[in-house]
């Protein structure tokens, strides 16, 4: 049990790679707070860990808000304290600069940007007490190469790489570790609407999935695999890195 006596949060948890993420924190001992901002896909990601003999619990919550921060870090308090956090939510909005309004441009900052901060600087004194966490963060592979019809969506997750070296460097001393993953293309309902805004949505996935070298794409599985070795002790050597979950696609060079 790689967790065992450890209580994590994990945001986004409500369908896709956060909810494999927090069941597999379950399944590995942990105790986990199951928030999104949807409270049904929470309490269906509770459920399930509940029904394979974890603890879990549900916390309907907007990260975008410091009230809902507060709230899961809450839930977590009931379970005795912190040791991780895992910031999983985001959302999606496809379209090339010049399309990209205002409003948009607002709500991926709010979702991606700044419920991070907001969730890391409401967990910090909590992980601080436990003498030490583990911070993950769920940036991409568009905050390290660019796509011309995501660019307000890639310069959030860039952001996020760049926030996480500097928590590394601040608070390594205090044993509190904070690292990335950059997945590729994730076989999740986000995943899902990218495909279906291209003009020959099969022709769009076949095209991509021929430039991955192990010809497939991510499936949440594999990204919590990921997620729970930068929880676990056996990373406690690890911090200020990206882990790029990718199949080998940044491995090409066409």
């Amino acid at each position: 049990m790689r967790l065992e006596g450890k209580v994590a949060i994990v945001t986004g948890a409500g369908r896709g790679i956060g909810a494999a993420i927090a069941q597999r924190f379950a399944a590995e001992g942990a105790s986990v707070v199951c928030a999104d901002i949807d409270g049904r896909s929470a309490r269906s990601t509770e459920s399930a860990i509940l029904t394979s003999g974890g603890a879990g619990r549900a916390v309907e919550a907007d990260i975008s808000t410091v009230n809902g921060n507060q709230a899961m870090i809450g839930a977590a308090l009931e379970f005795g304290g912190l040791d991780v956090l895992h910031a999983n939510a985001a959302i999606q909005v496809m379209g090339r600069l010049e399309d990209t309004s205002e409003a948009d441009w607002d709500a991926l900052h709010a979702a991606n940007l700044r419920g991070v901060y907001l969730g890391i600087r409401e967990a910090l004194p909590h992980l601080r007490a436990r003498r030490g966490g583990s911070i993950i963060i769920t940036a991409s592979l568009l905050g390290m190469v660019g796509d011309p019809d995501m660019p307000a969506y890639g310069a959030m997750k860039g952001g996020l790489r760049a926030l996480c070296r500097s928590l590394a460097a601040a608070h390594g001393p205090e044993n509190i570790r904070c690292n990335t993953i950059c997945p590729g293309d994730v076989e999740t309902p986000m995943g899902a609407d990218f495909f279906a805004h291209q003009a020959d949505p099969d022709g769009a996935r076949a095209a991509i999935l021929e430039r991955y070298p192990l010809r497939r794409f991510a499936t949440p599985e594999d990204v919590a695999n990921v997620a729970l070795f930068l929880a676990s002790d056996e990373a406690s050597y690890l911090t200020g890195i990206d882990v790029v979950v990718d199949g080998g696609l940044l491995a090409r060079i066409y």
